[in-house]
């Protein structure tokens, strides 16, 4: 069973650690054909703090590094339109052509029926990727101001040895502040290319997760939704939480792709010896797939937060990974009450 602080008792309910990019979004054009980019702000662990922020209007912030030049502040300007906090940010200084620091780019475009999705990340040398646990200010962070949930993941730990280092560091941090800390298993091929690949990545995860409380992903269980099975689920689960003793709760999204304009989602839960099957959304018509599963691990962790009955909490974050699809940008702009909508109804009739 997870003790989670009392609100009183920290300055945030969560803070997220790691990367935030600068998303060049072409609309419904490719990249290597557009004109115009709308841009958004977006990264795997920003993403959960945000839709704790936006869609339940929670005390979020992040810790991350950008260099400080136009592009950090305008994503800086974006970060604070999500309603996150930027208390954490630290800046770095940057020389007139970006050459020893700069801010990450990424450019996606969100397919259509046949045509996949595709992206191009810009990301090398970027401020927070040189971080250094020595940099993060731990201390004022968790014992001094506060925080109930941390969380970090896979994708972050993936941008060079000392983010991985750093990641640890922050966990240890937090656990020991009495915060409930989380960790996605998000891979990315791309961030592990000539550095080991999928079992470098594999290892630094299993290394992370003796940290964690909370993760999002299983160890070799395939999220297939056609496929799923409730008994797979919990024996996989029970053998990850055998494998990591800190570990208390396993969460995982549930897709099908039947094309890049249609998924179907879900999701599952297991937590105190019982696995609980999210509500599944059939068919969604997808506008932009790009963090829907930042959304599902934002609404358990808003659950756990309030202490919600945990068939409650899986189904509102199953809503909100289908309503992520339907919104442009890495973030969805649900509202709870949006999201309860859809749980406890069938209907696409207009509300007025």
């Amino acid at each position: 069973m997870l003790k989670i602080k009392e609100q009183s008792e920290a300055r945030w309910d969560l803070v997220a650690l790691g990367e935030v990019m600068l998303r060049f979004d072409p609309g419904d054009d490719r990249v290597r054909t557009a004109r115009n980019f709308q841009v958004w702000e977006g990264g795997g662990e920003y993403n959960v703090a945000r839709t704790l922020a936006h869609c339940f209007r929670a005390r979020a912030s992040v810790l991350t590094a950008f260099a400080d030049n136009h592009i950090g502040r305008l994503v800086e300007d974006l970060i604070r339109q999500g309603g996150v906090d930027t208390s954490n940010i630290i800046w770095r200084e940057v020389d007139g052509i970006s050459g020893n620091v700069r801010n990450g780019l990424n450019f996606v475009e969100r397919g259509f029926g046949a045509r996949q999705p595709a992206g191009c990340s810009d990301r090398a040398n970027t401020a927070i990727s040189q971080i250094r646990s020595g940099d993060l200010d731990l201390n004022s962070i968790f014992e001094e101001q506060g925080s109930r949930w941390f969380h970090t993941g896979g994708i972050f730990a993936a941008l060079s040895d000392d983010s991985k280092a750093a990641a640890l560091a922050a966990m240890r941090s937090a656990r020991a502040s009495g915060a409930v800390v989380s960790y996605d298993l998000n891979y990315r091929e791309s961030l592990w290319q000539g550095r080991g690949g999928r079992a470098a990545a594999d290892l630094a995860n299993r290394h992370l997760l003796d940290e964690a409380d909370v993760a999002f992903g299983v160890e070799g269980f395939d999220a297939a939704l056609d496929r799923f099975s409730v008994e797979e689920f919990a024996a996989a689960a029970q053998a990850m939480l055998d494998r990591h003793p800190t570990l208390k709760v396993i969460a995982t999204s549930l897709r099908d792709v039947v094309s890049a304009s249609e998924h179907s989602i879900g999701g599952a839960i297991y937590i105190d010896g019982k696995a609980y099957v999210g509500k599944t959304f059939k068919n969604i018509r997808v506008l932009d797939r790009v963090g829907s599963g930042d959304a599902f691990a934002g609404g358990i962790v808003y659950g756990m937060l309030n202490a919600l009955p945990p068939q409650r909490y899986i189904d509102i974050a199953s809503a909100n990974a289908a309503y992520a699809m339907t919104c442009p940008g890495d973030a969805s702009t649900a509202t709870l009450a949006d999201l309860e909508r859809m749980v406890g109804s069938d209907s696409d009739e207009i509300k007025r």
